[in-house]
């Protein structure tokens, strides 16, 4: 199991809670993702919008790719997976300004492509949002130009919403073939698109049992169509406590959405553009991704058997979130992952 993170480029993860003491600010991304390499972490995600859909769109938000560049020259062992959404970005360029961050990160950079839900965001941004099996489409074309021109000294390609003619790009990037693609997505249009041009997979939160089926599907696919098996990721929010009463008092502290709530319009955006295999409800929405249905909630010794149990899954990569996140990704370095690593019959450090 790796253990990676969130970057609370939103200023925090909790839609009821205004401040939670982790500002959307250099200084504490940089002081987070210094440390986080010095406890064990092994990889942070840099989500990308535009707009804050945690706090309100009024509400600041770090940008993800100059927030990425900086992180890879401050860092040393850090896997920078940087979201990036095709509607936003040209893909000819954004090839060169990853292969460029790759270089400054030593061949640490990876990419989370995304194909976008926030409607009301692209309005805002004057980007087109197409609709969903659209949304897929264009992604599609937009990574074989990534690809193409990381892997050729020259590349054209001609479609429906991209081309490009004899583009090139050089340096191209450390790490060979290319620099991981994860995605994520539970429509047929998503998995069939992951499966056929992606590396990696990484889902919303959920339970063992549901998980189970879902890793099974995903290299089902990648064995029909004749490529290895993928890792696959998967979001969870976690609370480490030393009694009952101290989680359920925590968990009552970050599920009291209300309507009114900063991030409480964008729930129905978000239920409406995207196609997810279950309803969520306001609490799982109180924090993002499904976090909570993951159930990486109790004491140290519960979530690290929760954890050994994903292993057991098929998850090979954890994407916590938690607040405020530096305390807590210290008590969980400190608390939690020795209690993984003896389970796994490790001695810890």
């Amino acid at each position: 199991m790796r253990f990676g993170y969130w970057l609370p480029i939103f200023g925090g993860w909790l839609r009821n809670v205004s401040d939670e003491q982790m500002a959307a600010s250099w200084a504490y991304v940089h002081k987070l993702a210094r440390r986080s390499e010095q406890i064990g972490f092994d990889l942070a995600l840099i989500a990308e919008l535009y707009m804050n859909d945690i706090k309100g769109v009024e509400a600041p938000t770090l940008d993800t790719w100059s927030t990425a560049a900086a992180l890879a020259a401050v860092t040393e062992r850090l896997e920078l997976m940087v979201a990036v959404r095709p509607t936003f970005h040209n893909p000819a360029l954004l090839a060169k300004q990853a292969a460029n961050i790759d270089h400054i990160a030593g061949g640490r950079v990876s990419l989370n492509v995304v194909s976008s839900w926030w409607k009301d965001e692209a309005r805002r941004c004057g980007v087109p949002f197409d609709g969903h099996d659209e949304r897929y489409a264009r992604t599609e074309e937009w990574l074989a130009i990534v690809d193409g021109a990381w892997k050729s000294p020259m590349f054209s390609f001609q479609g429906k919403y991209h081309s490009v003619d004899e583009l090139v790009v050089e340096p191209k990037p450390v790490r060979k073939p290319r620099p991981v693609i994860y995605a994520g997505g539970e429509s047929e249009a998503a998995k069939s698109l992951i499966t056929r041009a992606c590396d990696a997979y990484v889902m919303h939160g959920d339970p063992p049992e549901r998980v189970i089926p879902k890793v099974a599907d995903a290299q089902r696919r990648r064995a029909e169509l004749g490529l290895e098996s993928m890792p696959v990721g998967m979001a969870a929010y976690v609370i480490v406590r030393c009694t009952d009463q101290e989680v359920r008092r925590e968990l009552e502290r970050i599920t009291n959405v209300a309507a009114g709530s900063p991030g409480y319009g964008n729930y129905q955006d978000w239920i409406h553009n995207t196609q997810l295999e279950q309803r969520v409800s306001l609490e799982d929405y109180s924090v993002s991704n499904r976090g909570l249905r993951a159930a990486l909630v109790g004491t140290p010794e519960h979530v690290a058997e929760r954890i050994i149990e994903f292993e057991k899954a098929g998850i090979n990569l954890l994407l916590l979130q938690c607040s405020p996140q530096y305390e807590e990704m210290e008590r969980f370095a400190e608390e939690v992952m020795p209690l993984v690593q003896t389970a796994r019959g490790g001695v810890p450090a």
